[in-house]
This record gives structure tokens, C-alpha cells and sequence, in this order.
């Protein structure tokens, strides 16, 4: 479904659409509201890039464990646009904790997703995503975003850029209900790793609170600025960080970030 413009591809299904099939999408080329992770605003200029939201039902993922769908929706997005990259360095984009698509060290996408569970299983999920494709000029205040075009030096037709995903999207699918659960999660997960951005080596984080996860309450440092290398993600997307001193740190979204 297309509509030229509305506030946000993610409220607009959530309020019209949210009872309808498996991978219905609602496509716009303007939002007036585009959201990302935790509230923060989401930049896009008219028509220029991939906005959309695309209902996932049916998909009997574990409510305990629903970050395999943020790694099964990031790996689509990557495998959808790294064929737009061949022969500019397509081994630059990455999956950055926990679902951005960077290039370098420069944002190319942001990917929302709101669950709705029904007992121990997630009923459906609500996947916004604003890929940035043919933009060139960014006005707001985010301090790293990049566009298909800038890398590329050409623009780029969108649509076929969405089908690719919403393809990827259903071969992962098929494949995750195509034999055990458990053994292709891991594969899957195996995938996620191998996309991440800075998977190997160490890097400089920024704690944004000083409480660390429930899981680690025997842990007391200070807040501030560490040097250290991501050792996994856990099944329920907590990063763990293994610091220059083998100290293991484990932070939920937005309690730590990189020093870019």
C-alpha cells in the first residue's frame, strides 16, 4: 500500500491496519512524524528515500526471545542493499547493535519495531524502517547520516529496493520454519554477528547510566568512557562487552554507545 504522505508509517498501521495479513506494507514518500528508536526523530526528504512499515504475523517467536526478529529484519535490510554497494566497498556496511545499517562509521538506516504479545508467544510486530537512498543534504541535528547516493554518486529507483527486503524478509522466514527453530536461530544469530558493526577489535564505549543490567548487579564501577570489544549478544539483545582487563560488561539499548 502507498500513501504519499502521513505522519508515521508505524502509527498509521498500528491505528488502520494492524488486523491485517503477513507482511502487509504501507510505503510513504513523506513523513511529518517518522520515528526511531526510544522517540527521536527520524530526518527524510520528500520522496527521496525508502520509508515504510511492514506487519509481521504468524511468525510464533518466543515473547522471551524476540530480538530474533531484529536480527532476522537487519540481515534482510543488509542483504537487500549490499548489492547496491558492488565495487564501493561493500564490506564497510555493518549492522550496528542493535539494528541500524551503517556504512563506515555513517547511518544508513534505522529500523523501529513495536511487538505485541499473546501469551509466551509474539502475537505480531509493527517494523518501521527509513532507509536513506537518494538524499544528499541533511539538515537535522544527527551527527552521522549517509545515503545509497552519496556513496554510490548516482540515485537509485526505491521500489525495487523494498521488494528486495520484503523477498529477504520471506526466504528467512520460509527457512526458519523450514526445519528446527533452535538450530536456525543460532544460524541466524551466526549471521548477525558476522554483520555487526565493530565486531572485532577494541573500541571506546560511553556508559549513558551507571546502573548496568539486572543480570550483573554484583558489578560496581563508575560511569565514564572504557576501551573494550563485544564478546556476544544474548538471546534477549543485551550486548556484552569484554573490556582491556577481560572485565565482561552487559548493557540493554541506549546504556552504552560508541565513541564515534
Amino acid at each position: 500500500m502507498y500513501i504519499a504522505s502521513t505522519d508515521s508509517t508505524n502509527n498509521l498501521m498500528r491505528a488502520s491496519y494492524s488486523d491485517r495479513e503477513d507482511l502487509f506494507t504501507i510505503r510513504t514518500d513523506f513523513q511529518t512524524a517518522g520515528r526511531g528508536q526510544q522517540g527521536n526523530g527520524w530526518e527524510s526528504e520528500q520522496g527521496k528515500n525508502l520509508l515504510f512499515t511492514t506487519l509481521l504475523r504468524g511468525w510464533n517467536i518466543p515473547a522471551a526471545e524476540p530480538f530474533v526478529l531484529n536480527e532476522v529484519v537487519s540481515v534482510a535490510l543488509y542483504r537487500a542493499v549490499v548489492p547496491l554497494l558492488t565495487g564501493y566497498h561493500a564490506e564497510r556496511l555493518s549492522i550496528k547493535w542493535p539494528n541500524d545499517l551503517y556504512y563506515a562509521d555513517r547511518k544508513l538506516a534505522g529500523i523501529l519495531i513495536e511487538n505485541t504479545l499473546q501469551g509466551s508467544q509474539v502475537n505480531c510486530s509493527i517494523v518501521g524502517i527509513g532507509l536513506n537512498v537518494n538524499q544528499t543534504i541533511f539538515l537535522s541535528s544527527a551527527p552521522n547520516p549517509c545515503s545509497i547516493a552519496q556513496i554510490t554518486g548516482t540515485e537509485h529507483a526505491i521500489e525495487p529496493i523494498l521488494n528486495a527486503f520484503l523477498c529477504q524478509l520471506q526466504d528467512l522466514h520460509r527457512w526458519l520454519c523450514s526445519g528446527e527453530y533452535d538450530a536456525m536461530c543460532k544460524t541466524l544469530h551466526a549471521d548477525y554477528m558476522n554483520c555487526l558493526y565493530r565486531r572485532k577489535g577494541f573500541y571506546l564505549w560511553q556508559e549513558r547510566e551507571v546502573s548496568l543490567a539486572p543480570s550483573m548487579p554484583q558489578m560496581q564501577h563508575e560511569a565514564g568512557q572504557f576501551m573494550a570489544r563485544i564478546e556476544a549478544v544474548s538471546p534477549n539483545g543485551e550486548l556484552i562487552l569484554c573490556t582491556e582487563t577481560n572485565e565482561k560488561r552487559t548493557y540493554h539499548f541506549k546504556q552504552v554507545r560508541y565513541v564515534l
